[in-house]
């Protein structure tokens, strides 16, 4: 009996040994197990949650740029005071590249001259900021661009002259004259007296036309002087071929410059409401002179040539 005891002793300590490692194995198995497997399940979720944190940043990042982007390519108008210049403007308000800038976005209202501007010209003020921030194209990009815009350059060019001629042709008359304006109603005659000319009584007949409708010339001939005549605004003076001359004041700018020549119905300028006046209008004179005070009356003149003045 005593040693039927001892065998089973020794095979209980051994199993109870044997189960005691097997779970000490187990657990030391199975720890590492799970804490690989909890850190590959957190990595994904840091990765997307960190993405998330920088996609948000960037969206805020371009909503507050965006207004910035905006205030650069803002652009205004501007208004000519007395005693304004092209240089004095653009240094005033910052314009970039100065006074050529200034004038190169508003040369079609201040004309051929950059020094002939006047009060109450409106001037656009930062009209081409807005193209600033557009990518710059590839070498062949370039070239291509520029190929294309030489092309419609060329074509609107050849159109320009185009329309130029035939305008001339339309208006022109079997005499080799024409009326200075389009469509426009007689206001003030010739030798309307009254005070406020300095003469005592008018020395042209005035069209009136709003602002911004074509000056042409009555006949063929060469510009005298084109520019500031003082009371009369802008101003142009062109001597024709019988040896008399033709004023036409007011106007809000002038398309040519003193030496040029002319031709009948072409385009000299806009009206406007420049000088001393109450409103948009042109005034019409023929002068025996290119002075002041040699007037004849400019309606009989036309009409002498041909021409219906309603």
């Amino acid at each position: 009996m005593p040693a039927k005891g001892k065998h089973r002793r020794p095979k209980s300590q051994r199993f109870t040994r044997s189960i005691a490692v097997a779970g000490t194995g187990g657990a030391a198995l199975a720890l590492p197990l799970m804490g690989a497997t909890g850190a590959h399940a957190a990595t994904p979720t840091a990765t997307v949650s960190s993405t998330q944190e920088k996609a948000a940043t960037a969206q805020e990042k371009a909503t507050t740029s965006a207004p910035v982007s905006a205030k650069k390519t803002a652009t205004k108008t501007y208004a000519v005071k007395a005693g304004d210049s092209l240089s004095k403007i653009a240094t005033d308000q910052s314009v970039s590249g100065g006074w050529k800038k200034l004038y190169s976005d508003n040369r079609k209202a201040v004309g051929e001259d950059p020094a002939l501007i006047h009060p109450g010209l409106k001037l656009t003020i930062g009209k081409k900021a807005a193209s600033s921030g557009a990518t710059e194209p590839s070498a062949k990009s370039k070239s291509s661009t520029g190929s294309s815009k030489s092309s419609k350059s060329s074509e609107s060019s050849t159109k320009t002259a185009a329309e130029t001629t035939t305008a001339a042709t339309d208006t022109a008359s079997s005499s080799g004259y024409t009326l200075p304006v389009e469509g426009a109603t007689v206001g003030t005659a010739y030798k309307t007296a009254g005070s406020m000319w300095s003469s005592g009584y008018h020395t042209g007949v005035d069209f009136v036309v709003p602002t911004g409708t074509t000056i042409k010339s009555i006949a063929a001939g060469t510009v005298v002087s084109a520019g500031w005549g003082g009371a009369y605004g802008n101003q142009v003076v062109i001597q024709h071929a019988d040896g008399q001359y033709s004023q036409y004041a007011h106007m809000s700018s002038l398309s040519v410059s003193a030496g040029q020549t002319v031709t009948e119905g072409q385009q000299i300028g806009l009206s406007g409401a420049t000088g001393n006046v109450t409103g948009p209008h042109l005034h019409f004179e023929i002068r025996t002179t290119p002075d002041y005070g040699s007037d004849v009356d400019p309606v009989a003149y036309l009409r002498a040539h041909g021409v219906t003045v309603g």
